[in-house]
């Protein structure tokens, strides 16, 4: 498993807990499994304590580069149970000793490709050391994002003979198509790949280096994050121009829905919660809206809570609720939001807490416990997105008896059953959903649920069906198995000689 982040490590969204978890989860089901993550400066050794196990050169064009492998303490993951699992960080100071991921202050990296490429070429290198020093092989390498495309690309193409990769099948995960990894053509010969992989069948995206691309055409198969997600890549809308690459290998796309770790998100167990709770006896609940108005300087009342917790973006339909502000504050409820991003909206919601402190509370960043908090004391979630390839808030939401109000797009649609007349009966609707990317429908929709809020029966229908919604990682994993599965039986591994 190989991925630019991973909980508790390193973080910038969802990617990082998946990445984090499958391989868990996985392990806990007999396979062995190795996650690989480059070392990057946000790793704190005294929570986390790496040790050096390794010092490999790592071919790049300016000539060899020491990368030096550590190995991580699978016990940093709480909770958990180690199993056949193991942790993997490719160190090397000068490209991932930074303050950020990818980028500062909201500034890609200009030496993004030389990290990354060192990055994939070094994982290829620690696979090698792997089969060179312990006779262990992998039977899939599983890529995470275009950061780690290029794994995919080098063994088709420079790695291609070497024995020790004979057979191995490789699946890339692409988590959002919205990121792609775009560099100058001036920039290829960084890869060291031939000239002849810059074409229009391989990397070249109009005039441009593409690593999302290469990764989609050279992987053996691909995933993404929900069945809905992979049928919308396909097409202008959500394709960010790889639409048609990714409907020229649909036959080898599927849609697995993430889960999420329920030993974390668990509102009966929850140490960030200032009263636990469960579905039989939702008492708990009660309190932690109360405790979070608190927190939060509201009033503390019965008025609806409806709770945010995003990146403030542009892709997550943010705009439509700055829309529907002025409207919403005409109305007996509170909105508390958690996240930070695009300065316009930091701007406008802080204008609006400012004109309504009692019905409106900001918090700009990322508070994990709070996150927690909001999930559990709020009523409704608000997740309008343009696009959202799984989207993990509304499956925490679903956990914690807060009811999603969602637009229907990716894995929002694919988790989320709308509200009916008659639907809470039989037990199958356990949110609210709309269609059309515009304010009039988001009002419409929160105005229903705010009308069905008010019919305690059917309220606590949709928390108790939410509540029971398997949201773990179970049903996805055994899919990613089937796939991995399906790929070793087409090309077995040889045993090491």
């Amino acid at each position: 498993m190989v991925s630019p982040e991973a909980v508790p490590y390193a973080k910038t969204g969802g990617l990082a807990d998946v990445a984090g978890t499958l391989p868990f989860e996985l392990a806990k089901l007999g396979h062995e499994v190795r996650l690989i993550i480059p070392k990057y400066g946000c790793i704190d050794d005294s929570e986390h304590p790496f040790q050096q196990v390794a010092e490999l050169p790592v071919p790049t064009v300016a000539g060899p580069i020491q990368a030096i492998i550590e190995q991580g303490p699978v016990s940093s993951f709480p909770g958990k149970t180690a199993g056949r699992m193991s942790i993997f960080a490719i160190r090397h100071d000068l490209f991932f000793a930074r303050a950020g991921l990818y980028q500062e202050q909201g500034r890609d990296y200009p030496d993004n490709l030389d990290r990354f490429s060192f990055f994939c070429r070094g994982v290829l290198a620690l696979l090698t050391h792997f089969a060179s020093a312990e006779q262990w092989r992998p039977d899939i390498l599983h890529l995470h994002d275009w950061q780690t495309a290029l794994c995919a690309v080098y063994l088709k193409t420079l790695y291609a003979r070497q024995p020790e990769f004979t057979g191995l099948q490789t699946i890339l995960t692409l988590h959002n198509v919205g990121y792609q990894g775009q560099f100058p053509k001036s920039e290829f010969e960084k890869t060291g790949l031939p000239a002849d992989v810059f074409t229009p069948a391989g990397l070249e995206f109009y005039g441009s280096v593409n690593l999302l691309k290469g990764g989609i055409l050279f992987a053996d198969m691909l995933t993404t994050v929900s069945p809905t997600y992979s049928r919308e890549i396909q097409t202008p809308d959500f394709g960010f121009g790889l639409e048609g690459v990714l409907a020229q290998r649909k036959d080898r796309l599927v849609g697995i829905v993430n889960g999420i770790d329920t030993g974390v998100w668990d509102p009966s167990t929850d140490p960030f919660l200032p009263r636990t709770y469960s579905a039989s006896d939702l008492t708990g609940k009660r309190v932690c809206k109360q405790e979070l108005q608190r927190e939060m300087k509201l009033p503390v009342k019965e008025a609806p809570v409806l709770g945010i917790v995003s990146r403030l973006v542009n892709q997550k339909g943010l705009d439509l609720v700055v829309d529907i502000l002025p409207e919403l504050m005409e109305v007996d409820l509170q909105l508390i939001i958690l996240g930070s991003g695009e300065r316009r909206y930091e701007q406008e919601f802080s204008s609006f807490q400012n004109r309504y402190p009692k019905k409106v509370a900001l918090r700009l960043g990322f508070d994990e416990g709070l996150a927690h908090r909001i999930q559990a004391g709020s009523d409704m979630l608000l997740i309008p997105s343009r696009y959202e390839p799984c989207g993990l808030t509304q499956l925490h939401g679903l956990r914690y008896g807060t009811i999603p109000i969602v637009r229907k797009t990716g894995g929002l649609a694919d988790t989320v059953v709308p509200f009916s007349p008659g639907s809470t009966r039989n037990r199958r609707a356990n949110g609210f959903r709309f269609t059309d990317m515009s304010s009039e429908s988001l009002l419409s929709v929160i105005l229903l649920a705010l009308s069905v809020h008010k019919h305690k029966n059917e309220w606590d229908h949709l928390i108790q069906t939410g509540m029971r919604t398997d949201v773990s990682w179970g049903p996805s994993v055994q899919h990613y198995i089937r796939v991995y599965d399906g790929l070793c039986k087409t090309h077995p591994v040889p045993s090491p000689s």
